[in-house]
């Protein structure tokens, strides 16, 4: 019993050096993304030439979706694709219904609502329920998704964003996505055995703030999200490496 994870990506939206922030989380066999940028399998499969972990779509029983920016949602359309043309199956997304809420027609249903099934036929009208299911996060509960249970917390950030608490072979994982600087959510993170915030410019966190917290909350602390200009040597909080294998 443990839980496991691999950083598929650890840069920002505008990084020229690493992948967008992603992770997979694994437990009990069973593979958890949390986020889903492109290209989704090809940071699965350089994660598994780097980690020794075999990753790839099948593998994968679900998403947990933090917010609907492309740096963290982009890959969604090739993953729905390849579970439905390649696997045959419905991706099940993990989200709290404000984050879904424009997802398909804001931005999957141009892509993804016309689809050739058969060569000479004419288009059929696909549905967000076509290639995904969904279930809904609450902020009152936890969900339980195979050995995983999720809590999400909402963060500050542009658009409709979560946190998530991630539980499984009795270790917690937290997750800040993306953020401000926020206290509560900090002492909110804190309750889990490791906890993985970003950092970034503009209405992140900025890495002077989390430099400053007590040394026990930084000793269970971690970086994702930074700039390709960040110092990793100096900092004084560990940053995740891109497809290295961390047990929680």
């Amino acid at each position: 019993m443990s839980l496991s994870f691999i950083p598929l990506g650890v840069g920002d939206a505008f990084s020229a050096l690493y992948y967008s922030s992603c992770l997979a989380l694994e437990a009990e066999g069973q593979v958890l993304l949390l986020d889903c940028p492109h290209p989704i399998r090809k940071m699965m499969r350089e994660a598994s030439e780097s980690s020794g972990v075999h990753l790839d779509v099948e593998r994968v029983s679900a998403v947990a979706l933090t917010h609907l920016h492309a740096d963290h949602a982009s890959g969604l359309e090739g993953l729905g694709y390849f579970s439905f043309f390649v696997l045959q199956r419905k991706m099940e997304l993990l989200a709290h219904p404000s984050v879904t809420r424009r997802l398909w027609e804001g931005h999957l249903a141009a892509g993804m609502e016309c689809l050739i099934e058969q060569q000479g036929a004419g288009p059929s009208h696909k549905h967000f329920e076509d290639y995904f299911t969904h279930t809904p996060l609450h902020l009152e509960r936890s969900v339980k998704h195979g050995p995983f249970e999720i809590e999400c917390r909402f963060t500050y950030h542009h658009v409709p964003t979560t946190a998530f608490r991630i539980r499984a072979g009795g270790r917690c994982l937290g997750y800040s996505a993306d953020t401000a600087f926020d206290e509560g959510l900090i002492s909110w993170l804190s309750e889990a055995d490791l906890v993985i915030h970003e950092t970034n410019y503009g209405v992140h966190t900025p890495y002077e703030k989390l430099a400053a917290l007590p040394e026990a909350t930084r000793a269970k602390m971690r970086l994702i999200h930074y700039p390709d200009l960040f110092d990793t040597s100096g900092s004084v909080i560990e940053p995740l490496v891109q497809g290295r294998r961390y047990t929680v």
